[in-house]
């Protein structure tokens, strides 16, 4: 593994760290609206490198204004870049002005790149023997990379030296310039050789040599085992021009005229005036303060004998600008529990502690399937300990017996007025749960803290460490390997997993001390995190462990079905294209589509080749019969891999049954969302979403009762913008679309026909997503004139709708989030955004998102509520949510009488201006009860 060197020179890509830190943060601004978020990621990234390496030598490096020398050689460099967004233009200056302060070297030559400032810099060290350190994302710099020159990755912490570099991109690093020339490169816009990409690119080099040897030898290229390679050599010689400017392009200049030596970037004293003027104006208030009490700079100096950490991070992602802590993490206290008496001796701690850190370790991500390896502790005051169970490997130390240590546990494990917190506990919940104890008095989970909080970005642990105690996880694959040789828990070393595993709990413990001040902070979100998320947390975990009931037998039947009809459409879209080809290759797809048929190009990927997503494929059915076949084709293929063929599969051998797995911290708006299988997903509108439907049964003496609410984000709509129509139609118990059509087309009930009423529909639904009359338009097949003259009809007839679209759109640019009736904030970073795309976006989901989030809101509460009134029944189970709708397993007798509790309870989960109803359905599958 490579290490960093004692005392390297440290070169720090600022141009790289500026754009990432502007797109990684949120957009902070301070009291005056200034913006700040890149000022701050750039200046934490900064201050994270030099507490880990501690250089007496460094320099930070930005692009100067201007054109360079790679314009002149090709005009089109880089050209196809969007302009700097102002928020991120009006925050370099300052940064500069703070880097210098900080006594930093700050460099930017006119003429060049910051690449070519640190490529000569990097060489001019290398040539004096000195260790160089190139702190940057860009991939180009690995052709820097020597026995003297490392390049660092501040995001993932990773190293590359010259092994590294072979290790990564499968050549030397005196080759990358040749692979960039070869491959081009989107980003900057150097060409390269057409069709040829990564793949071919390294084929080559590594199949022949350097660019200059594959041009000189060219009737080899045939010879190479690469897709198209008989005529690749033709192209190539064809586009050599194009592979010689490529190749003038990717590579760094290292002989820029500098006004400085490497022996002049040294760390300078600060100047505390301008740190003081400038931490105070935008608002870093924790570095101002380090300032106040005596510290120079931004940086916390570590003394030059302690240890460089290689698992301590060098960046951390903040949610606001003061989130972060340097927490210090002590692994020399983590205890390893082998015997009975200090297992005893942690019981005794664990009962006398106010809140106690809990995490399992197991041999298998399946709930249903996973084995208890060990468990892990960890108390307020930073203790930790590993009590390992079941680890199997040669030389393994003495281990507790299993049964003795579960007995000692069990006790406190379900102690109600023993505080537990863990991260994701649902699953550690589930694992206990099978293993005979219920634990009680789970009172906290970081990671739904952390969602509570803020929904946006990742919630996993590592993410959440980096963000808020500036710390850099051991990683699972750091202990376990990757790949289809990874170890299990119960294979790995116990000294190894007991580091791992107490390091787990222990770092539980700390994201709590950091995350629950913020949520007690802010009375709404606390309220919603201990009233709604914690509760809600077990009752999935119940739902999870009892599944629901596949009939295989049905679903394998469907496959068949549905294989026949995907060999016929296969059929008929070669007659139609005239030729044989594969439906699944993108490139087949596209010279068929527009290469051959003419059809117009609506939309590119990100290399620039036209794009045939379904989107798209949706849009050219208008024009030609083949693009629909397309879509159906790849509509009943997705069903049947996802589902007809998959979910026999996954029938538990123990329970005969199918366990979904729930996920609390996901959506942005609230909503549960699940996986293996994503019950979410399965279509309800065709034939074969019905009847994978059908294949979701009771057991024999029970009933499915599915419970729907009905129209639940319209009336959420009527409730949050009071409008006195749409109040009046819901209150009254009309059929909203049929109302909405009247009031729009000024005509009484009955004589609203189906057109009329689909085309309300359209306008009710795409209203509250935010659609505008160019949408409503494409989805009813009108003129965008006629689809803004209903929307215009529309609001007039409801101004109350029209006004709260207007008022929450406002309220999200102030505050920078909207709210759900519970106070759940959903927060909309590209709300202020520069972009006009991004903004629209953000100004849609203003509208929608406190709907979509107050009616998840709804349906949580409501399972909690029918959770407490049917826990200790035998005779009814939750099985699944999915969306606005609840599935039950009931005992026949009792059907009806339990069907109209769970109406009861989901139609009094919340109280609106209109009333929330419900509709029931009974069947022997979910489908018939749907």
């Amino acid at each position: 593994m490579a290490q960093i060197a004692e005392n390297p020179l440290v070169l720090v890509d600022g141009s790289s760290y500026l754009y990432r830190a502007f797109h990684a943060f949120p957009p902070l601004s301070n009291a005056l609206g200034e913006p700040t978020g890149a000022m701050y990621g750039v200046l934490n990234m900064l201050k994270s490198l030099i507490n880990q390496v501690q250089p007496t030598h460094i320099a930070v490096v930005f692009d100067a204004k201007g054109k360079t020398f790679r314009d002149e050689m090709f005009e089109q460099y880089k050209s196809h870049r969007p302009p700097m967004p102002d928020d991120l233009r009006k925050q370099i200056l300052p940064l500069h002005e703070i880097i210098r302060a900080l006594g930093i070297p700050l460099l930017s030559v006119e003429g060049v790149e910051a690449d070519d400032v640190i490529g000569t810099l990097a060489r001019q060290a290398s040539a004096q023997g000195r260790k160089v350190l190139i702190s940057t994302g860009d991939k180009d710099m690995a052709q820097l990379v020597n026995d003297d020159i490392m390049l660092i990755n501040t995001m993932n912490n990773s190293l590359l030296d010259r092994q590294g570099v072979i290790d990564k991109y499968g050549i030397p690093p005196e080759l990358i310039i040749d692979y960039l020339a070869l491959m081009g490169d989107s980003s900057d816009n150097i060409p390269g050789v057409s069709g040829v990409g990564e793949k071919t690119a390294l084929g080559l080099l590594q199949g022949i040599g350097s660019m200059e040897q594959i041009y000189a030898n060219l009737d080899k290229v045939a010879e190479l085992p690469l897709r198209g390679a008989k005529k690749l050599g033709e192209k190539l010689a064809q586009a050599q021009a194009d592979a010689d400017l490529s190749y003038r392009l990717a590579t760094i200049k290292t002989d820029v005229a500098l006004e400085v030596g490497v022996d002049q970037l040294t760390i300078g004293n600060a100047d505390k005036d301008r740190l003081l003027e400038y931490f105070g104006r935008y608002e870093f208030k924790r570095w101002l303060k380090e300032v106040i009490e005596g510290e120079s700079s931004v940086t916390a100096p570590r003394s030059r004998t302690e240890k460089i950490n290689p698992y301590q991070a060098t960046a951390a992602v903040p949610n606001v600008a003061e989130s972060e802590i340097n927490v210090r993490f002590d692994r020399s206290k983590y205890e390893c529990l082998l015997k009975e008496e200090d297992l005893r001796r942690w019981v005794e701690k664990l009962q006398n502690d106010r809140l106690i850190a809990l995490d399992t370790e197991t041999d298998n991500l399946d709930y249903m399937l996973a084995n208890l390896v060990g468990i892990s502790f960890a108390l307020e005051n930073g203790e930790a300990a590993y009590l390992p169970l079941r680890h199997h490997y040669m030389g393994v130390a003495r281990q507790i017996d299993f049964s003795t240590a579960l007995e000692l546990l069990k006790p406190i494990l379900e102690n109600p007025q023993i505080a537990k917190v863990g991260q994701n506990f649902k699953y550690d919940l589930t694992i206990f749960a099978r293993h005979g104890i219920l634990v009680q008095g789970v009172k906290y989970d970081t990671m739904l803290e952390s969602y509570v909080l803020d929904s946006t970005g990742r919630h996993n642990m590592d993410e959440l460490a980096k963000r808020y105690l500036n710390h850099q996880t051991i990683s699972f694959e750091q202990i376990a390997g990757k790949g289809k040789n990874q170890l299990t828990f119960d294979q790995i070393e116990i000294a190894t997993a007991a580091e791992y595993a107490a390091e787990d709990a222990d770092i539980t413990m700390k994201l709590h001390q950091v995350l629950w001040p913020k949520l007690s902070a802010i009375p709404a979100l606390s309220e919603l995190f201990t009233q709604m998320e914690m509760p809600l947390l077990a009752v999935l975990s119940r739902m999870e462990r009892h599944g629901v009931l596949i009939d295989s037998d049905a679903l394998f039947a469907q496959s068949g079905e549905i294989s026949q009809r995907l060999n016929a459409l296969e059929q008929q879209a070669h007659e139609l294209a005239g030729e044989s080809f594969n439906l699944a290759s993108t490139k087949q797809l596209q010279e068929i589509l527009f290469t051959k048929l003419g059809l117009p190009v609506l939309k590119k990927t990100p290399k620039g080749a036209p794009s045939t997503n379904e989107e798209v494929l949706e849009e050219l059915a208008y024009e030609h019969q083949l693009p629909k076949l397309l879509v159906e084709h790849r509509g009943l293929s997705k069903l049947k891999s996802t589902y007809t063929d998959k979910l026999p599969l996954m029938i538990n051998p123990h329970s005969g049954r199918v366990h979904t797995s729930y996920h609390q911290a996901v959506t942005v708006t609230g909503r549960l969302s699940s996986s293996d299988p994503n019950l979410q997903n399965i279509p309800i509108r065709n034939e074969e979403g019905r009847r994978i439907r059908q294949a979701f049964i009771a057991r024999p003496g029970y009933k499915i009762i599915a419970a729907d609410y009905s129209q639940i984000e319209l009336r959420i709509m009527a409730h949050l913008s009071t409008d006195r129509g749409l109040t009046e139609a819901f209150k009254q118990g009309k059929d909203i679309h049929r109302a909405t059509a009247a009031e729009i087309f000024g005509l009484a009930l009955d004589e609203v026909g189906s057109e009329q009423r689909r085309s309300a529909k359209a306008i009710n639904f795409g209203l509250i997503y935010g659609m505008s009359a160019f949408g409503l338009a494409r989805q009813l097949g009108i003129a965008r004139n006629d689809a803004q003259r209903y929307m215009d009809l529309y609001f007039r007839r409801y101004p109350g709708v029209q006004n709260f679209m207007h008022d929450i759109q406002q309220k999200a640019k102030e505050q920078g989030y909207v709210e759900t009736l519970f106070g759940r904030r959903l927060y909309l970073p590209d709300i202020q955004s520069a972009n006009a795309m991004r903004r629209k976006g953000a100004e849609r989901v203003a509208i929608n998102a406190p709907m979509q989030g107050s009616a998840a809101d709804i349906i949580k509460r409501a399972m909690i509520a029918i959770d407490a009134a049917i826990r200790e029944k035998e005779d009814i189970r939750m099985l699944m949510q999915v969306h606005d709708e609840l599935v039950f397993e009931v005992r026949e007798d009792k059907v009806e009488s339990y069907a109209e509790l769970i109406k009861s309870l989901m139609e009094g989960a919340a109280q609106l201006h209109v009333p929330l109803i419900v509709d029931v359905g009974i069947g022997d599958n979910w489908d018939q009860a749907h």
